[in-house]
Formats: structure tokens, C-alpha cells, sequence
């Protein structure tokens, strides 16, 4: 491998394909528009540079990316999650496990929404603001407590991982590596087998780390050509209001809770957590982004493998500060909109109503809007509201999955420290998990 290809570190090369992307297409926006102009004759047929670059070449490269990136999730998850509970030789551990990381994420996902709101009391985002209010929004209705937890236990294991039922897939691969555990040797000698497959994941995802720079400028050309930025002018307040609590959730509340819960240095969690946040911020989904995010746990932060198996899938299914954080302050804002005065009992009922509906609706598509509905509905506010922030939700989804991505792997390490199953010195190590980052691929040319 050449210096020149030595001389950026992984994160480098990421953050400069992301600032690439913006640019590109903030020129792109600027210089050409998608009604023909600059247009260019493809088999007779007139197309626009515009679309070529835009709808082409980014938007094939970028949801490549994506897809390549949720390829692994189901392996990793079921491989990963087999793998730490077939070697728990504690059965009374798992309990301990799912015990400590539902509480944890359901505690941080009410001091984000409180936050959220409280921070909306002050600034009154809606105040003064003039929006259509004809506009409709229907969301899909959620299902119910009972059947919620009917739905966690597949039916047909091989059907819900096609479909990328999450909590489906996290119980069928504890209750299979607890068989494994149960099995003598036959299971020992099948977890040999999972071991190797784990490690082959592991490699795939390394190396689909390192094309990662080239994912991420694609995908931030496509955002930055195709975004109307003219909705931020009735918005600005709502949008930096959000945008403002989820750096101060992300930042502060998550230190204040490593540091308490750790004692360990915060400052070198949010370091390791670089890379994944920036997968995370352009991919907009804390699943397609949750195999960087159990590699950042396991490699970088130390935690062992029978934790973070558990921990990380279950929080990029169910954890949802970030949008319990959007939840907060949107209430806030159509209520202000609409004219609403909320008491505090409203205050309350919607603390509770969401940080219930960040674990109730986990498997739900569109679950933010499904939530924020439910919320909306308890406070007796419109739910036509919804469709007055759908304008700008799509930079704050980016930013919300950021802060999920960093609350997955804080617990993680939480749990993992009181577990006695972190390893310290990798943690405390600032190279540490930075070999895997770099693929040989001369040298595996030479070898192969």
C-alpha cells in the first residue's frame, strides 16, 4: 500500500466524502434543475445532466451502499447474538442483561423527550409562525400491548428474518444459543462453526468500511442537490430547536450517564463514536448503520461480544431518543400553532405516552410518525399537524439517528462495565480497533 493511501485515517476520508458530497450537490443545485436544461441525447432520448448525475450515478451508488450495509444486519445479529449466548454459563445473566439495558434505554429516552419539551417551553417554537393548516397527514394506527408482545416471538424464524423483524430474530437466536448452551458437545462443536462465521461478518463489514467514503459522498450529493431548503425560512426556529436538544441530549446527557455509570472518560467514548455517527448521520437508519455500530463496541470500546450482541441489536430497535426528542419539542410546536394551551398534566401524559410507544411500536413502519400520533391524540391536539413538519424532518432524521447510534453504544458500554465484561485497556486505547480499518488488498491480490 502506497504512503499516499496511508496518509487519511478512515474517519478522515469519511468526513472528506461527506463535505465532498455537500458540496457537489449544493453546485449541482445551483448550476442545473431537473427540467432539461444542460441536457444531454441518450439513445434519442433527451435527458438532463441534472438527472444523470442526481437520479443516476449518486442515487445508484448511494442506496448500493445502504442495501450493502443491511445485507449484514440479519447475519450479524443472529450470528453475533448466538455466538455471546451459547457462553453464557450464567442462565440468570440474560436476565440481568435485558434487564439493565431496557431500563437504561427507556430512562434515556424520558430524559430525552423531557428535555425536549422543556427546551420547547422556553423558546416557543410555533409562536408567531403562519402555516397552512389544511394540510392532512394520516398515520397508521399502532398495534396493541398484547399484540406487541405475541409479535416478538416468530412463527416462522426463516419468514422474519427475509422480512428484518428485529425482535423477532433477537429471540429466536437467545433461545437457539441457549439450546446450543444446553446441547453438550454437539453444541460446542456448532459454536465453533458460528465463531468462524462471526469473524468472516466481521471481515465483510471491514471491508465494506473502507468503500464507505465513496457511499458517503454519494448519498450526501443526492441530499444536498435535492433538498428544499426554501421550507427552513417558516421553520428555522423548530428545526435548530430540535436540532439544538438532540446535540445537548447527545453531547452532555450521554456523558453525565457514561461518566456516572463508568466512572470512565466520556471524551474517549464520544471519540471512538466518530466513524459510526457519520454512517449513521448518512444513512438515516440505525439498523443499516448497526453492524459499524457493534464492530465501534466491540473492537474500539472493548465491550465483549455476549454483551454487545444483546445490547446494540436491542437498541437499534427500540431505543428512539432521538425522536422521542422530535416527538417533545413537535407537540410543543402544533399545540402552539393550533393555539393550544398544554397544562402540565398534558406535560406529563406525554413524557409517559412516548417513552411507552419507544418500545411498544419498535417493529411498526414509520414509527416516528406512528408515535408521535399516539402522543398527539393523548393531548388532544390534530394530527393534521404532523404535516407541517414533514418538510424539514428529513436533516433531523439524519441528526436523530446520530444520537440513537451514540445512546445504543453508551448502554452497551454501561452494561458491559457492570457486567465485568469490558475490556478496559482496549477501551482506554485510542488505536485500538484502527488495524481493521485498513484492507490489504495488494497483499491479498499477491496471495490469492
Amino acid at each position: 500500500m502506497s504512503a499516499s493511501s496511508k496518509k487519511y485515517s478512515l474517519t478522515a476520508k469519511i468526513f472528506i466524502g461527506m463535505l465532498a458530497g455537500i458540496l457537489v450537490g449544493s453546485l449541482l443545485k445551483l448550476l442545473f434543475d431537473d427540467s432539461g436544461d444542460y441536457a444531454v441525447q441518450v439513445f434519442g432520448a433527451s435527458i438532463s445532466t441534472y438527472e444523470v448525475l442526481v437520479e443516476g450515478i449518486f442515487t445508484v451508488i448511494g442506496q448500493i451502499f445502504i442495501a450493502s450495509l443491511k445485507m449484514l444486519v440479519v447475519p450479524l445479529i443472529f450470528v453475533s447474538l448466538v455466538c455471546g449466548t451459547c457462553k453464557l454459563s450464567d442462565p440468570a445473566k440474560l436476565g440481568r442483561l435485558g434487564g439493565k439495558s431496557l431500563g437504561l434505554y427507556i430512562g434515556t429516552t424520558a430524559i430525552a423527550i423531557s428535555l425536549a419539551m422543556f427546551f420547547a417551553f422556553i423558546v416557543d417554537p410555533g409562536n408567531g409562525v403562519n402555516l397552512d393548516t389544511n394540510s392532512t397527514f394520516e398515520a397508521k394506527e399502532a398495534p396493541g400491548l398484547a399484540q406487541i408482545i405475541v409479535n416478538m416471538f416468530p412463527t416462522n424464524p426463516i419468514h422474519s428474518m427475509a422480512e428484518g423483524n428485529m425482535l423477532q430474530i433477537i429471540v429466536f437466536a437467545v433461545l437457539f444459543g441457549i439450546a446450543m448452551a444446553m446441547s453438550g458437545r454437539a453444541g460446542e462443536r456448532l459454536s465453533d462453526i458460528f465463531e468462524d462465521l462471526n469473524t468472516v461478518i466481521m471481515r465483510l463489514i471491514t471491508i465494506l468500511m473502507s468503500l464507505a467514503p465513496y457511499g458517503v459522498f454519494a448519498l450526501m450529493a443526492k441530499l444536498a442537490a435535492t433538498i428544499d431548503f426554501a421550507v427552513f425560512t417558516s421553520l428555522l426556529k423548530y428545526f435548530f430547536l430540535v436540532a439544538f436538544v438532540l446535540i445537548f441530549h447527545g453531547l452532555l446527557s450521554y456523558s453525565l450517564l457514561f461518566k456516572a455509570f463508568t466512572g470512565l472518560n466520556p471524551v474517549v467514548f464520544l471519540k471512538k463514536m466518530r466513524d459510526t455517527c457519520i454512517f449513521a448521520f448518512s444513512t438515516s437508519s440505525s439498523n443499516a448503520t448497526l453492524p459499524v455500530t457493534l464492530e465501534t463496541v466491540t473492537k474500539k470500546m472493548g465491550v465483549k461480544n455476549s454483551v454487545a450482541s444483546f445490547t446494540v441489536p436491542l437498541g437499534a430497535t427500540i431505543n428512539m431518543d432521538g425522536t422521542a426528542i422530535m416527538q417533545g419539542v413537535a407537540t410543543v410546536f402544533i399545540a402552539q400553532v393550533y393555539g393550544v394551551d398544554l397544562s402540565v398534566t398534558d406535560f406529563l401524559m406525554v413524557i409517559l405516552t412516548a417513552t411507552l410507544a419507544s418500545v411498544g411500536t419498535a417493529g411498526v413502519p414509520g414509527v416516528g410518525l406512528i408515535t408521535l400520533a399516539m402522543v398527539l391524540q393523548q393531548v388532544n391536539l390534530p394530527v393534521e399537524g404532523i404535516a407541517l413538519i414533514i418538510g424539514v424532518d428529513r436533516l433531523l432524521d439524519m441528526t436523530r439517528t446520530m444520537v440513537n447510534v451514540t445512546g445504543d453504544s453508551m448502554v452497551a458500554c454501561i452494561v458491559g462495565k457492570s457486567e465485568g465484561e469490558m475490556d478496559l485497556d482496549t477501551f482506554n486505547d485510542p488505536d485500538a480497533g484502527g488495524k481493521l480499518e485498513n484492507i490489504d488488498f495488494e497483499h491479498f491480490e499477491r496471495n490469492s
